[in-house]
């Protein structure tokens, strides 16, 4: 399989749930998660046990654990070009992973899918020095 893109979905263009989430956590489960997520894009769909998981509905989880917490990121691969992973939702779970999860998930990969352009986050570009507002 061909190196895999990694997209952070986005609800309106400008932020990122899965940022947002990866932002809060620790220094060392932020390694941890990192490297799967480096993984995921040096190996697209060829990804398992024990870093990734199918769930349901093209949903499939990013795995990675840290002492008894299990974190988890939902990502789907773009149906129009299989070389597409969009990070859709991070999550910390004991159990399995919940189906209100999930169903977000499955909303932000319908969402996306309808229109992918306002639905990728893109890096804010750094102002200029010395340029007018």
């Amino acid at each position: 399989m061909p190196p895999c893109t990694v997209v952070f979905y986005s609800e309106d263009g400008k932020t990122a749930p899965v940022l947002d989430w990866l932002d809060a956590l620790p220094p060392r489960v932020l390694d941890k998660i990192t490297v799967r997520i480096e993984r995921l894009a040096q190996l697209g769909h060829d990804l398992h046990r024990p870093e990734a998981d199918t769930l349901r509905d093209g949903i499939h989880e990013l795995r990675a654990r840290f002492g008894t917490i299990n974190y988890r990121v939902l990502y789907f691969f773009h149906r129009r070009t299989a070389t597409a992973a969009i990070l859709a939702h991070g999550l910390t779970k004991e159990d399995r992973v919940p189906d209100r999860d999930i169903d977000l998930a499955v909303r932000r990969k319908a969402r996306f899918e309808a229109d992918p352009d306002a639905h990728t986050y893109q890096e804010p570009l750094p102002e200029e020095e010395g340029a007018s507002p």
